[in-house]
């Protein structure tokens, strides 16, 4: 891969003219299409340019962050509560809850698609949270998979070093970039605040987690 195709946080910001923590931000949250070497992220231009060209054209059709309402993306049978250490164990707990739903249709292709994006980067974004999420063409509707763990799982290398006991998957067919960017960044704001969060982690049954995060 040619170096000049590898930008810096730096040069994605000016390209893109917003500040560096604004790019920052989008790669942590998974919004914006990056991978790490190290504790450095890194940027390929050739997707860089993909995602925005992507951006443009559906603009205008981005949901606004009002229209996301939570029962239309999850139900109580979509959390689970999982007792695992390694992320590659939970994720795929998750993938076969996931693939009980009538939105996915291809549920190895969901498996493998979630598993290489773990790979290129990681999708811990702090706070014990992390949001793995895919688009795919197999996948007919936006839908979101809640994991509780009962244990804490070490290899997920957030950067705050917190380890993760909370995921939200959410998968989406390849059409529905925008409304999939908004999901992302729904759950990534609502999810700052420390009452819900353990509220959510004390939660005994998937009801009682369903009934905290739609506020019933």
């Amino acid at each position: 891969m040619p170096e000049d195709d590898i930008l810096t946080i730096d040069e994605v910001a000016k390209y893109l003219r917003v500040s560096e923590r604004t790019v920052y931000d989008w790669a942590q949250k998974g919004e914006i299409p990056s991978g790490k070497i190290g504790t450095v992220w890194r940027f390929k231009k050739t997707e860089l340019e993909r995602w925005v060209n992507e951006r443009l054209s559906v603009s205008k059709l981005a949901p606004q962050g009002g229209n996301i309402h939570m029962e239309s993306i999850l139900s109580p049978d979509r959390i689970i509560f999982t007792n695992f250490s390694t992320k590659r164990d939970t994720l795929l707990a998750l993938v076969d809850n996931l693939a009980t739903s009538p939105q996915i249709k291809n549920r190895q292709e969901l498996a493998q698609e979630i598993l290489r994006r773990e790979e290129l980067m990681s999708t811990a974004i702090g706070r014990g949270i992390a949001i793995p999420h895919v688009r795919l063409s197999s996948i007919t509707d936006l839908v979101v998979a809640i994991g509780i763990s009962q244990t804490e799982i070490v290899d997920f290398q957030p950067l705050d070093d917190e380890p993760v006991r909370l995921l939200f998957m959410i998968a989406a067919a390849t059409s529905q970039h925008a409304y999939y960017l908004q999901t992302l960044s729904f759950f990534s704001s609502r999810l700052k605040n420390h009452e819900l969060r353990r509220a959510i982690l004390a939660a005994k049954t998937p009801h009682e987690a369903y009934a905290v995060l739609v506020g019933k």
